[in-house]
């Protein structure tokens, strides 16, 4: 089954759910030109989801997607807490932060009973998770009103894990791909590997579609993940740019600056492995901290000198995320770029695509 049938869009491209990066003025453009928007949730109260849910419902008659976390939520370590607070007390003392002011509290939240309710009001076409699925009884719930339920896995094992759970599709994420890895079933970071390997992989194991992650950022990589048998492409790091993003101009900055091409896996900033920009905070105490309290606990500590930095009009402590391939990143329309991605399929398989979605102004990228 082509995504074209499986979740009713006229282009196999999926906008990357990107939490602190967007919000429903993405996931609308991007449904209205044809392909699969998708709103991050990880970040929202219930009310903000309610409030972005009912906006995308009013701009767009397209599919979209909701997507969640599933972390197992962590409970509270003092003593790894105190390091934590103690590897970063030079930086405190740096920007005159009070390190006893600053709560611990989780930024991000896992999928629950009270996002479940309030996505039964609006009946989304599709929901999407992040570090595994959720209890069956919650994914229960979801499968009442008929969602299409999408994960990410980042190799054969997790991809085999969904599929057993019912998945009806499953996003294969590369190693390069930006954000947070969707891990689930092992930390182990040598177990990950690169988009071009993972796809082919699942696709020859699974019964269900198979969506390629990572590292697409133009035309020419939408046809690539196809040629591996792709049923279709979620693409992230290229929308960055997009008016419709909320990205800092700090972080449009950087992404247009010569370190765009250099990224990394680091857990500083919220205890889990997520790919981004490097900046000085990478580059003083190293990508991976056995000190950074367990995801997402460690970003409350960090949220201070981010915001700190910032006010000095630079990003040293702020989480600029961001892919390997960031060579796709243009500032035009998200719709557009939707387009764009999506018009060297006319040739190569006319049955995913509705040919009316090709009339572009900008150039193919």
């Amino acid at each position: 089954m082509n995504l074209k049938e499986l979740l009713g869009i006229d282009l196999p491209i999926i906008q990357a759910p990107m939490a602190g990066a967007q919000g429903s003025a993405l996931a609308i453009a991007v449904s209205n030109a044809g392909g699969l928007g998708s709103l991050p949730c990880a970040m929202l109260s219930p009310q903000a989801m309610r409030e972005e849910l009912a906006a995308i419902r009013a701009g767009t008659r397209g599919a979209f997607n909701v997507n969640f976390f599933c972390h197992v939520q962590p409970a509270d370590d003092a003593a790894r807490e105190a390091a934590w607070r103690a590897r970063l007390a030079p930086y405190y003392a740096e920007f005159g932060v009070d390190p006893v002011t600053i709560p611990v509290a989780p930024a991000r939240l896992p999928f629950s009973q009270a996002a479940a309710d309030v996505l039964r009001e609006f009946r989304p076409p599709v929901v999407s998770f992040h570090f595994g699925l959720p209890a069956d009884d919650l994914l229960a719930q979801v499968r009442t009103w008929g969602a299409k339920i999408l994960c990410s896995a980042t190799t054969l094992d997790e991809a085999w894990a969904l599929q057993a759970r019912g998945v009806d599709a499953v996003i294969a994420q590369g190693l390069e791909a930006g954000g947070h890895r969707g891990m689930f079933l092992s930390d182990d970071l040598d177990n990950q590997v690169g988009t071009l390997a993972l796809v082919p992989q699942l696709v020859r194991a699974l019964d269900v579609p198979v969506i390629a992650a990572g590292g697409i950022a133009d035309a020419r990589g939408v046809a690539a993940a196809r040629e591996l048998g792709a049923a279709g492409v979620q693409v992230g790091t290229a929308y960055l740019l997009c008016p419709e993003s909320t990205i800092s101009a700090l972080h449009r900055a950087a992404l247009k600056g010569e370190g765009a091409h250099h990224t990394t896996l680091t857990n500083l900033f919220t205890g889990r492995p997520a790919r981004g920009l490097v900046n000085r905070f990478i580059r003083e105490c190293g990508p991976m901290s056995a000190d950074a309290p367990a995801f997402p606990l460690a970003a409350a500590a960090v949220a201070p000198l981010r915001a700190a930095a910032e006010a000095r009009g630079n990003a040293d402590f702020s989480p600029l995320w961001a892919g390997q391939n960031t060579t796709g990143c243009a500032e035009m329309p998200a719709a557009e770029l939707t387009r764009a991605l999506a018009a060297s399929l006319a040739a190569v398989a006319p049955e995913a695509i509705d040919p009316g979605h090709f009339h572009c102004g900008g150039p193919a990228l």
